[in-house]
């Protein structure tokens, strides 16, 4: 054994983090071309073998990141919401529910637009925004996501309250409301022509604002 060896150091193999750099690069690579793809030929055109050529990977490679087509469609959007749920957790317990919501939604477009370079981050979410509402088959599985991340969201806002949602419908009501704005954001925001991660950010705040007086005030002038 060399006195190499015996220091502990492997001896062969990048280092973990140079080993993590290239997979995180391996992987955004992947998504940006099947989102590429998707974009120019149509989702259900476009073939996993096509996405790993462009790539110069093996089919093995995408498997290793996404289950399948479908969750490379999605990764962009269950990245945001990952977000959005840590955002919720970490709300001060002091707040009342929907402001936890409101500051939750709002830091997560900050941070996604404070990682962004060059808005490519934006830029890829309104791609794929974009390539999901106009494709059936993921229209579906959209819904169903929305569903699930509307029921995860309830249950943390009941147990921050200390709540039972099956008995209790508060934290239902008060995270149908925030979910149906969010949804009518995304479409508006999806339509602008200056869609980005800022203007995504001024428009839930502006829309999350008017859900108070929406409701309760009144909308005819005096």
């Amino acid at each position: 054994m060399t006195s190499r060896q015996t220091s502990g150091t492997p001896l062969s193999g990048p280092p973990a983090g140079l080993r993590e750099r290239k997979k995180r690069r391996t992987r955004e690579a992947l998504l940006h071309a099947a989102l590429e793809l998707f974009d120019a030929q149509g989702y259900e055109r476009t073939t996993v073998d096509e996405i790993v050529e462009a790539v110069d990977v093996s089919q093995r490679t995408f498997f290793r990141y996404f289950a399948n087509k479908e969750a490379a469609a999605f990764a962009i959007q269950d990245a945001v919401d990952a977000r959005f749920l840590l955002e919720l957790r970490q709300r001060p317990l002091a707040e009342a529910p929907f402001e936890a919501l409101r500051r939750a939604a709002l830091n997560t477009w900050r941070g996604v637009a404070d990682a962004a370079e060059d808005d490519v981050a934006a830029e890829l979410r309104l791609r794929a925004y974009r390539m999901i509402e106009s494709t059936p088959a993921l229209v579906a599985a959209h819904m169903r996501r929305g569903v699930d991340l509307e029921r995860r969201t309830t249950l943390l806002i009941a147990e921050r309250e200390g709540l039972d949602p099956e008995t209790d419908p508060r934290p239902g009501v008060a995270v149908a409301a925030f979910a149906g704005v969010m949804r009518l954001t995304g479409r508006l925001w999806g339509r602008r022509q200056d869609a980005n991660v800022t203007s995504l950010h001024e428009m839930t705040e502006l829309h999350l604002g008017l859900l108070h007086t929406t409701l309760l005030g009144p909308w005819r002038p005096a």
